[in-house]
């Protein structure tokens, strides 16, 4: 079901498709007693993530509709407890769209006429933004890391295109040569962690540094349900590391390198709170240290 959401609307994120398929879990499932429902429904997150390359933002999605389970189980009968937790299942995926306006709407405030923007790989979030700037007739110019190695900057060339935003697609290599003709660099998010630090496509992090190296503001953009209970230190902290990424192989001397690539190398990688200025979320604008109080007014209150 999950997989089934995500092809029918391209638009939809992965932790909505989590929550999504969450919700038809509890509607099917049989338990009796809540202790079957708190037993059932953890196995389906870890089946989820488990079935999933890049499991980031999908676990955000299974650890906030665990967190309703908690609540919502208190003093409660499993079919009572389900009935509740289908509704609020069913009312997060249908307002999820709501809290990505939001987010446009703050961050759409930083984007004024005669902008240079530099954004990296394609992002629903930031895309959403950048319509809403057009509709409020503001005139501004957008550079677009190709992104590398599925380049996914192409289809946000192809958007700001049709929206009749000045665009223009540099290589990810290229992003010293333009940061000085920038004003300010965006960037979406797979998870938001809780020192407030991005993880992102990979490239995300140099592209963070060369904006702090160049006094170019660093503005992240994540709907709040990507805040994700995770403290990574470095890069291989993340959930999605694996020991033969970029590992030295044997290879043979007519080795195609460039097929190689998305088989060998991070699809992901870990920006640190330091670097970034400000983030862009349904919550409002925030530093990246309000964060870890907004995880613990959610699971802890």
């Amino acid at each position: 079901h999950y997989n089934e959401v995500l092809q029918q609307d391209p638009s939809i994120s992965a932790p909505v498709a989590a929550v999504s398929s969450l919700v038809r879990l509890v509607e099917q499932q049989r338990a009796t007693t809540i202790l079957e429902l708190m037993k059932i429904v953890p196995e389906a997150c870890a089946q989820l993530k488990r079935a999933t390359h890049n499991s980031i933002s999908l676990s955000a999605g299974c650890d906030v509709f665990l967190q309703q389970m908690a609540r919502l189980s208190q003093g409660q009968s499993a079919e009572e407890c389900s009935r509740a937790l289908i509704q609020a299942g069913s009312e997060f995926v249908q307002g999820a769209g709501g809290c990505r306006d939001r987010v446009a709407e703050f961050g759409s405030a930083f984007v004024r006429d005669d902008h240079t923007i530099l954004v990296h790989s394609y992002s629903r979030v930031i895309m959403g933004l950048l319509r809403r700037a057009v509709k409020q007739n503001k005139r501004f110019r957008v550079y677009v890391t190709e992104s590398r190695p599925d380049q996914s900057g192409l289809k946000a060339a192809e958007e700001l295109q049709a929206l009749g935003v000045p665009c223009e697609v540099v290589l990810d290599a290229a992003v010293g040569y333009i940061m000085e003709k920038v004003d300010l660099v965006l960037a979406g998010a797979e998870g938001v962690v809780e020192s407030g630090g991005l993880i992102n496509k990979i490239g995300t992090y140099q592209l963070a540094i060369v904006a702090k190296a160049a006094k170019k503001p660093f503005y992240a953009l994540a709907e709040s349900f990507k805040f994700v209970r995770l403290y990574p230190l470095s890069q291989y902290d993340l959930p999605t590391h694996r020991a033969d990424l970029l590992a030295f192989k044997d290879t043979k001397p007519t080795e195609d390198w460039l097929a190689r690539l998305a088989d060998t190398n991070p699809m992901l990688d870990y920006t640190p709170p330091e670097l970034i200025t400000l983030l862009f979320t349904d919550l409002g604008v925030m530093t990246p240290s309000g964060v870890s109080d907004e995880l613990i007014k959610f699971y802890l209150d």
